[in-house]
């Protein structure tokens, strides 16, 4: 593969605007995952001491194997809901090695609400759950949880994707022949009761864990009945009695390494075979990415300054460099393990989704994993590209991503909006993963384009009975919008309803999408099948 040359000018003015503005963010995005993470009344710490209960964070390092990567997901969920009293939607979610085995953990903070279920704590947990059946990941539940926050409860219990949708896909995963350990470390109550009954292992924590479907102020109420939480369902009763549990701990700790000899049992399967060699580092800086992302989101830059401060040695094999440059396509390794790659370097044309079509459908045939990096404002608009067939050209793009079988993985690295979100392999798309940049936008047009259209709109609509706006009137329809869609197309807004798997600082990028591309080769590849493409 030829090694990417650059042309960035690190010693630009722009360079170094671009670098000071998006070290900032990233400083930002620091600071505010710390917060999620670690933040918490001293109260809720107390109440945990006087529990004998270690916090969530000190329950996963005690639970991961020593000095291993643990790619969290989803930290800033909720970060813009809930008055921002619920941080990371009061769970804790991702991929790490126990055992030596790469496992899903879904942790529940009893720091935060007592580890209440929200509506997007529920979608978290989902989400985990899809990641582990999508990736045939082993999980480890880390049960410590009041029950549904019930003034939601609408928000969170009925439909198809709400809190059943967990208790379906254990069910699934153990059909699927995923083993699950569930700690039960605090309460777990109602819906939350069956998370470690549909474990094929569970283990119960002496004195603080127990599993009831109703707790003992439900059944006083219910029946009259006056009964403890350890006698209605505590670790003894559970082991000895009930056999709802599985082994009888008598710490946190103690059930964590009852819970690190489990997983080394499990059987390993085969990872799927992809091309691989040993890997190497880029040849650029992953810092200089910092000056190479616009700090004004309209702003243009080549793609494949990023990919050369992605990839192994900078090296990329580009696929019809010439034709339909607007999308850049090719080959290249990361950690040794080859990927497709398929880039916005500016609008998507006719051609461009042709090219991105055919190049998706070698990767499939070939079983390379595709790497989508989004920087895109959607396919071009107007007659002439209409009779041209866009729309038809842009089906086959978007066909050619649904039917992939191969792991998919997406970066939204700047502006993803409109149909370019979804034929760019948007979370509709089933992409195994997705993280934003501190910089990203998404929303269905951008906002000037937004304020714009609707300006026009209302401008129209008075017209008609001979009104007119003033430039003042105008603006005060446009700034409106502006401010709506800058607020709820931002990456912060977008990972607090989970449209991502969580917000990554540029420069650990790289390693994010090994850990994850590392973690999809637990399931196995099928074979390519297509859809209709209107020729």
């Amino acid at each position: 593969m030829q090694r990417i040359g650059s042309a960035a000018d690190v010693d630009s003015q722009e360079f170094r605007r671009n670098d000071l503005h998006n070290r900032q963010l990233a400083a930002e995005l620091k600071v505010r995952q710390r917060s999620a993470r670690f933040e918490r009344p001293e109260k809720d710490f107390e109440r945990l001491r006087r529990q004998n209960k270690l916090f969530v964070r000190n329950r996963i390092a005690a639970l991961l194997d020593p000095e291993t990567p643990f790619l969290e997901l989803s930290t800033l969920a909720a970060n813009k809901a809930y008055n921002g009293e619920v941080p990371g939607a009061a769970q804790v979610v991702g991929i790490g090695i126990v055992a030596g085995r790469e496992v899903i953990i879904h942790a529940d903070d009893s720091s935060v609400k007592s580890g209440a279920w929200y509506p997007l704590s529920v979608k978290k947990i989902v989400r985990a759950l899809d990641i582990a059946i999508e990736n045939r990941l082993p999980v480890v539940h880390l049960c410590d949880c009041a029950g549904g926050f019930l003034p939601l409860q609408a928000e969170f219990f009925a439909d198809r994707y709400h809190a059943g949708r967990i208790l379906r896909n254990q069910s699934i995963l153990s059909k699927m022949g995923v083993p699950q350990v569930a700690i039960v470390m605090g309460h777990c109550t109602a819906a939350g009761a069956y998370v470690p009954a549909l474990s094929e292992y569970n283990i119960v924590v002496e004195g603080t864990g127990a599993i009831f479907l109703g707790g003992p102020p439900v059944v006083k109420a219910a029946t009259g009945e006056q009964v403890s939480a350890e006698e209605l369902g505590g670790a003894l009763m559970h082991t000895s009695v009930s056999g709802t549990g599985d082994y009888f701990a008598t710490s946190e700790i103690h059930a964590i390494a009852i819970a690190r000899n489990i997983v080394a049992r499990f059987h390993r399967p085969a990872k799927s075979c992809i091309n691989r060699v040993a890997p190497e580092p880029p040849v650029y800086d992953a810092s200089e990415l910092y000056g190479i992302i616009p700090k004004d989101a309209r702003g243009q830059f080549d793609m494949r300054e990023i990919i050369a401060r992605l990839v192994d040695g900078s090296r990329f094999d580009e696929y019809q460099p010439h034709y339909a440059t607007s999308l850049v396509c090719g080959f290249a390794r990361l950690y040794g393990y080859q990927v497709g790659i398929v880039a916005n370097n500016g609008v998507l044309f006719g051609d461009s989704a042709l090219k991105g079509a055919h190049f998706i459908q070698i990767c499939d045939k070939n079983r390379t994993p595709l790497l989508f990096l989004q920087n895109v404002t959607g396919f071009m608009v107007g007659r002439e590209y209409e009779r041209r067939g866009i729309t038809k050209d842009g089906a086959k793009l978007i066909m050619a991503v649904s039917s992939a079988s191969v792991p998919k993985f997406t970066i939204i690295c700047n502006s993803s909006h409109g149909a370019g979100t979804y034929a760019m392999s948007g979370r509709a798309f089933d992409p195994r993963f997705v993280f934003s940049w501190p910089n990203s936008q998404i929303s269905a047009m951008g906002a000037e384009q937004a304020a714009g259209v609707l300006t026009h709109v209302k401008a129209r609509q008075l017209a008609r009975t001979g009104g007119r706006l003033s430039e003042q009137e105008l603006a005060g329809i446009r700034e409106p919008v502006l401010e709506e869609y800058r607020e709820r197309s931002s990456a912060y807004y977008a990972t607090s309803e989970l449209w991502d798997d969580g917000i990554l600082d540029p420069v650990d990028t790289r390693t994010a999408l090994a850990i994850a591309l590392s973690a999809s080769l637990n399931a196995p590849i099928d074979a390519p099948q297509y859809g209709v493409f209107r020729l």
